[in-house]
């Protein structure tokens, strides 16, 4: 059985979901499994009759028939997305997604108070908001480490006095936090809405009963069920969610998510399951840089608005959608921080065509010295341990002071192909020209058919 690892080396929205449907389409791959990430996920997938889906919970294989999808315990679940994002599959025509979902016991769940603390806390930091989706994942992971035998896992869903009881103690505490988070600020308007959460009496019940469905529906499965749901599949294909560089060990505080977004979580779930496998490591980064909401963009630019086709737009959670010139020290930090890849994709290479330049950040200067003295210039940056908290900050607060260092060159696609394997010393193995499994070109033997 071949293993694909997809993991986006930016800060997200790189073309995850495309590289996973052009992966199923072309290996036969009959499984996707989820290693990170939850239901803030935004991949999106045009199939090849035009259908278009944006995938959150289920994984982007499932747009091909028979293609199953399993979430792993490290994906965190929002049944009533979830409840959601099927009835959009089943308007597309797609009948079985349900019957080919498995969910991870160990998996955990978002309740409706995780969700609303999470959307509280980051209103209240106002200009300060450090990024979110609005979905609770943060907040119940915090929760998960802190209050563990309060936390909500899929298999709970089996037992309905159990998850009322949980419930219960959640709802109580996250009300207290909230009242303080508010404190100071109930006349918003915005604020009282999620303050009504804590204090409706129908929500738990409502919850509860679409939760349970999970469990009713015969989807939430132990670990062990994993190499029987793969069903002698020739691939595998295991698909990242959000980007390395928000990863919650090596992005940049406090514009982080609660989640491992390197290969980590993904080599594990294969050694446990998939003995011998020797999978892929595909890292995929945009022609250019890209991010949603606040937090560090040194290459950033109005330049690209024009020249960009974009499904994932801005939302009120997430915030705007931002565009920079490609940045060679994130793309290698990345690099450093999964250990390398085996494979490099470049995607959204026709917005070439739209532009009259392409430029690449290959360093930053800093103007931190006594005037006229010359300036610092950095090429690389530290992949810095989990535990160094505040060096990390520190890099935070230095990339915001950057000023890049460009190289520029015509916008034809062999030019910038050949820079871009100058730069992080390795070749491109395949690119994407538009939005569809069949506008990938591949170099070499890359995800050839066996």
């Amino acid at each position: 059985m071949r293993g694909f690892i997809v993991v986006d080396l930016g800060f997200g929205d790189a073309g995850k979901g495309l590289l996973t449907d052009f992966l199923v389409r072309r290996t036969g791959a009959g499984l996707v499994i989820r290693y990170n990430g939850g239901a803030q996920a935004g991949h999106n997938v045009v199939a090849p009759d035009g259908t278009h889906h944006t995938f959150s919970q289920f994984g982007s294989g499932t747009l091909v028939p028979g293609v199953r999808t399993f979430l792993s315990r490290h994906v965190v679940i929002h049944p009533p997305g979830l409840w959601a994002e099927l009835q959009a599959l089943e308007s597309k025509g797609i009948g079985d997604a349900l019957a080919r979902l498995r969910i991870s016991r160990g998996a955990r769940i978002i309740t409706p108070y995780h969700q609303a603390a999470n959307r509280l806390r980051e209103r209240v930091r106002g200009a300060e908001r450090h990024g979110s989706c609005g979905i609770g994942l943060g907040e119940t992971m915090r929760d998960a480490l802190d209050f563990p035998d309060e936390t909500v896992r899929a298999e709970d869903l089996e037992n309905r006095t159990l998850l009322r009881k949980k419930l219960a103690q959640i709802r109580e505490r996250k009300s207290a936090e909230a009242a303080k988070l508010a404190e100071g600020c109930r006349e918003n308007p915005r604020i009282a809405d999620e303050m009504e959460m804590f204090r409706n009496p129908y929500i738990p019940e409502a919850w509860i009963a679409s939760a349970a469905r999970l469990a009713e529906s015969g989807s939430i499965v132990p670990d062990a069920f994993l190499p029987e749901w793969a069903g002698g599949t020739p691939a595998v294909v295991f698909e990242g969610a959000q980007g390395v560089l928000l990863d919650e060990e090596y992005g940049f505080h406090p514009y982080t998510t609660w989640s491992r977004c390197t290969v980590a979580n993904a080599e594990e779930i294969m050694v446990e399951n998939f003995p011998g496998m020797r999978a892929e490591k595909i890292g995929v980064l945009r022609s250019y840089a890209v991010r949603h909401g606040p937090g560090p963009l040194p290459t950033e630019t109005g330049e690209l608005a024009s020249a960009v086709s974009e499904h994932n737009t801005e939302g009120e959670w997430q915030g705007p959608v931002r565009y920079g010139w490609f940045d060679a020290v994130l793309a290698q930090y990345a690099l450093d921080a999964v250990g390398g890849v085996d494979r490099m994709v470049i995607t959204h290479m026709d917005a070439l065509r739209h532009l009259e330049h392409w430029s690449m950040g290959r360093g930053y200067s800093f103007h931190d010295g006594p005037e006229g003295s010359s300036d610092e210039i950095l090429t690389c940056l530290p992949v810095l341990p989990a535990e160094a908290i505040e060096p990390r900050m520190q890099l935070t607060e230095s990339l915001r002071r950057a000023t890049p260092i460009f190289e520029t060159c015509q916008p034809d696609e062999q030019t910038v192909r050949g820079k871009l394997e100058e730069i992080l010393g390795r070749k491109i193995d395949a690119v994407s020209r538009g939005p569809r499994a069949a506008d990938v070109e591949t170099f070499g033997d890359f995800a050839k058919k066996e």
